[in-house]
């Protein structure tokens, strides 16, 4: 609860952002709070995955110890809002995510920003593969989750870097769900039951692949994925770091251990939560907290009272226009 109380706190900072057009506004809202809430988690928490260079962000970094001093050693990965485009647009599937494991089980992409992946859930897990071809991966899901190739729904982020892996998909038989932005949504959904989403593949933040992968360790699924540099620049980095861009990372190479946690508040409505809901004097919200020892998912409902919160949280969530609104 207290993982969820940090993503419900970006959620509700960043949701009065939503619709406005200010990607900036709305995330520098969420990071200002999670900072705040995070602080009082008990952990002495290391930023692994945070806001990063990539973002050239003055909180939530890499190497920002976060926590309350207390409590086990941990690694933790932070994404204040996946999907700025979708909260600054009101589109569907933005969330606030933190993840966190034993210190030193993250890996650390060394800038490398971007990723190729694959995901899916328990059903197909043993059976994929990112080094074959892409029509036998989904025949492998179709016979692992027992459908038809028709009948599999592949989620990508649209991207012209994706017209190669568009064609091919459908080539083989399958259908495509594209996102916009947001592709640790889709990672979780392929591994849900009940989403319509059966496989992820195509290429991503490394950031947002090794969240995924903290939630795909509790769900029983898997996520592999190789590393994507950009550019010339990027590749040089990366192998003087000593990555081996040909080497297929798994989940347990993203993600070590097996005491991780994983939680997520909705921004916007979406296919895994329903987004933060204004009313006079309050908010509601709905979290998903996961953890990878025990395989327990749970569903949080929350109500908020906005005057309580102000009180413990020093955090200001009224309207981003008029902060006396409630």
């Amino acid at each position: 609860m207290e993982l969820v109380r940090v993503t419900e706190a970006a959620a509700m900072a960043s949701g009065r952002w939503v619709g406005r057009g200010d990607k900036i506004g709305g995330d520098q809202a969420a990071v200002d709070a999670m900072r705040k809430l995070i602080g009082t988690v008990s952990m002495r928490g290391v930023v692994v995955i945070g806001e990063g260079e990539k973002d050239e962000a003055p909180m939530l970094f890499n190497g920002e110890k976060v926590g309350d001093g207390n409590g086990p050693d941990c690694d933790v990965a932070v994404d204040p809002i996946d999907g700025t485009t979708l909260m600054a647009k009101g589109m569907p599937n933005a969330l606030a995510v933190l993840a966190v494991a034993e210190r030193g089980a993250m890996y650390d992409p060394s800038a490398v920003f971007y990723m190729e992946k694959l995901a899916v859930g328990p059903e197909a897990a043993a059976s994929v593969d990112i080094a074959a071809p892409v029509a036998e991966n989904i025949r492998r899901v179709a016979r692992a989750k027992q459908i038809g190739i028709s009948d599999v729904t592949v989620c990508i982020l649209d991207r012209p870097r994706h017209e190669t892996l568009v064609r091919e998909v459908r080539e083989a038989g399958a259908r495509i769900r594209f996102v916009s932005d947001g592709d640790v949504a889709g990672a979780i959904a392929a591994a849900r039951p009940g989403t319509g989403v059966d496989l992820l593949l195509g290429i991503g933040g490394t950031p947002e692949g090794i969240i995924a992968a903290a939630a795909l360790k509790c769900l029983g699924g898997t996520m592999q994925g190789r590393l994507w540099p950009k550019d010339d620049e990027e590749r040089s980095r990366a192998v003087a770091a000593g990555h081996d861009l040909d080497r297929v990372l798994e989940t347990d190479d993203l993600v070590r251990g097996d005491n991780v946690f994983f939680c997520a508040t909705g921004i916007t409505d979406g296919d895994l939560l329903r987004g933060v809901h204004y009313r006079a004097g309050g908010c509601t919200t709905q979290s998903i907290v996961m953890r990878s020892k025990s395989g327990t998912v749970r569903l949080i409902d929350g109500y908020h009272r906005i005057t309580k919160l102000r009180e413990y949280a020093s955090v200001d969530f009224g309207s981003a226009g008029d902060p006396q609104e409630f």
